[in-house]
């Protein structure tokens, strides 16, 4: 009877593995990057407006995945002189890389100049899901945001928002 019990208890915690296993495999996908190769030289990137939840005079490429969609991506963020972003943050984790120029970031809950830090070309952060943040670049520079989509930006002050201009405007 001894054996029985061990050999239903072996079998019970196999099944259980085995499905742990699948589940496990199955999240790997989700998040893992896609099955295609990405092969981009800089004179081949497609840069267009960024989007309207942006400040005007940015240019966004995007060299991997779909930032509005569930899954990985890849952007660049082009940004002229004098370029502000107000405090916000995001629904996920955020890498940034500081591809040229110089870009200034902050942590807080309202964009404070002396809480400006410059990262030159080469800087890499991470900004943790939420984390208030915001920046400015003084001469212009490029940023390559990288993550797990959706990705999203919510401004701290809704009146910061550029859509929100944009909606009075019509």
């Amino acid at each position: 009877m001894k054996r029985i019990v061990v050999l239903a208890t072996g079998l019970a915690l196999l099944a259980f593995l085995f499905v742990f296993a699948q589940e496990t495999k199955k999240e790997e996908t989700k998040t893992t990057a896609p099955v295609t190769h990405v092969w981009l030289t800089d004179a081949e990137l497609t840069w267009s407006d960024a989007p309207p939840s942006l400040p005007a005079g940015a240019k966004l490429a995007v060299l991997e995945g779909d930032p509005t969609k569930e899954g990985p991506f890849t952007m660049r963020l082009k940004v002229p002189a004098g370029y502000k972003v107000a405090s916000h943050w995001h629904p996920a984790l955020e890498h940034v890389t500081v591809i040229s120029g110089t870009v200034s970031f902050g942590l807080g809950e309202k964009f404070d100049q002396k809480a400006l830090k410059e990262m030159p070309a080469g800087s890499f952060m991470v900004m943790a899901t939420g984390t208030r943040h915001f920046a400015w670049s003084k001469d212009g520079g490029t940023v390559q945001i990288h993550g797990i989509g959706p990705w999203g930006i919510t401004y701290v002050n809704p009146s910061d928002d550029p859509r929100q201009a944009k909606a009075t405007e019509k």
